[in-house]
């Protein structure tokens, strides 16, 4: 069978393959956590957090426009060759932070084109599992992903202070080559030749291609709408508040170094917990539906625990709960992947995570544009507050609030989605979503596996804790 679909690659194409793609990319970004910070501030003191928030809304932004394309040519010409590209691409920027700063944060902003890895893997995923392992497969993903994020930054952290960020750089650049040769030698093309449309030359329709071509089907039935509201309100300051927290505990909070790294791994190994165990068993005693409401809560008592909290032992407490609130996204990618019709999946799927992508541009930017406007800067490697206002000095972290406050919203917006749900997505209305080549793998919207939000329930929480600085996408 592994003959059957692919001339090159060790064996069979296996979840394994996918897994140590993933390994390997993040654990590269991971070691250079520390030294992007230190970068950052360097390369623009004034406005450290606005500027961080806008290289990673762009690079967001590229993202969401450019990932259905990616996913529809993926359908034509097979995973193998955009797994290369995306990995090549995302880790592109690595070697220029020692090189050029300017460069390298201009080429992390444009590399946003290219950086949709989880979307080509998990539709790699999807390739070569019964609908009944995906999501155990899909599980697996992601607690690598978050493994990934484990150690690397402590052991990043570590390197650079022993042997300067010059190693760190070089370390870093030599595991995404190896992940980039891992793809080229042992990877095997997981999309059968019979599978694919007629031929490379097959065409690509625009609608296919389109990112908002999802996005504006969502009125058209009122539990997908439901849906799509919580998953925006809930994902915007989530997007957010990755982009900043880290440095939010170095710069205001105090944490050392050394904290952070067991901030990170401590949150890492809680995530992990909570979205195999702790979720296995909500699903079965309280049902996904509650199960969501449930993880929305615990992320409005974390965000709000981060926006009051001044003391270091709030963080922490505030971390574990970040960590259960990871369970919301999964719970809501079960909850459309069981109520949409099996030829519908994607498109349910596809929705939802183009509103995702939508918020990774804006969640960023946003973050960066509030601490601006209280005057919560980064000037120095130490906890301070520049402003002298009441609200900076009750408030340490304005951002966290607002984010409360939105996903409280969202909480309210999920109690009116129903029980058992129907998404109405019938073919009739949406028979163009699908790929006119009539096979499976193109009836997935572009870009997207069938359960691509899956794809950040482990990074919701180490964004959430911390970090996925500008490269998790």
């Amino acid at each position: 069978q592994g003959g059957a679909r692919s001339a090159q690659g060790f064996g069979a194409p296996s979840v394994y393959h996918a897994v140590i793609v993933i390994f390997l990319e993040f654990f590269a970004w991971g070691l250079l956590t520390a030294p992007t910070l230190v970068v950052l501030h360097e390369t623009f003191p004034k406005h450290t957090f606005l500027m961080n928030g806008l290289i990673q809304g762009v690079k967001g932004l590229l993202s969401f426009l450019s990932a259905p394309l990616i996913g529809a040519l993926s359908d034509v010409w097979g995973r193998k060759s955009f797994l290369l590209l995306t990995v090549f691409f995302t880790c592109a920027p690595i070697p220029l932070m020692k090189i050029s700063p300017w460069w390298y944060f201009a080429v992390i902003s444009v590399s946003g084109v290219f950086a949709v890895t989880f979307s080509v893997v998990f539709a790699y995923v999807a390739d070569i599992t019964q609908e009944h392992e995906r999501s155990m497969a899909y599980g697996l993903v992601s607690a690598t992903f978050a493994a990934s994020l484990v150690t690397s930054p402590a052991i990043g952290a570590y390197l650079g202070r022993v042997y300067g960020d010059g190693l760190v750089v070089v370390l870093a650049s030599a595991i995404a080559m190896l992940d980039i040769c891992f793809i080229l030698v042992a990877v095997p093309e997981s999309l059968p030749e019979k599978m694919r449309p007629a031929s490379w030359g097959a065409p690509i329709s625009w609608e296919q291609a389109d990112p908002f071509a999802s996005l504006r089907k969502v009125g058209q039935d009122s539990t997908v709408l439901l849906i799509c509201i919580t998953v925006f309100l809930s994902y915007l300051p989530e997007a957010g508040q990755y982009s900043s927290f880290f440095l939010y505990l170095r710069q205001i909070m105090g944490f050392s170094p050394e904290s952070v790294a067991a901030f990170i791994a401590v949150l890492g190994l809680l995530s992990i917990v909570a979205q195999t165990v702790v979720l296995s068993l909500l699903m079965r005693s309280i049902g996904n539906k509650n199960t969501i409401l449930l993880g929305l809560g615990f992320q409005i008592l974390q965000l709000a625990w981060y926006g009051f909290g001044s003391e270091p032992w709030m963080m922490w407490a505030a971390g574990a709960l970040a960590a259960m609130s990871s369970i919301t996204f999964p719970a809501i990618s079960a909850l459309v992947s069981r109520t949409a019709e099996p030829d519908q999946q994607g498109v349910g799927q596809g929705m939802v995570t183009g509103i995702r992508g939508l918020c990774n541009g804006l969640g960023p930017a946003l973050y960066g544009f509030i601490f601006y406007i209280f005057h919560v800067e980064y000037g120095k490697w130490e906890p301070f507050f520049i402003s002298s206002s009441p609200q900076s000095s009750i408030i340490p972290g304005p951002p966290f609030l607002f984010g409360a406050c939105s996903v409280l919203l969202a909480l309210l917006v999920a109690l009116f989605i129903p029980e058992q749900p129907h998404l109405g997505l019938r073919p009739g209305s949406w028979k163009k979503h699908s790929s006119p080549h009539g096979h499976p793998h193109s009836l997935r919207p572009p870009g997207e596996a069938k359960e691509p939000l899956l794809q950040d329930s482990n990074c919701s929480t180490i964004r959430r804790g911390h970090l996925c600085t500008t490269k998790a996408t």
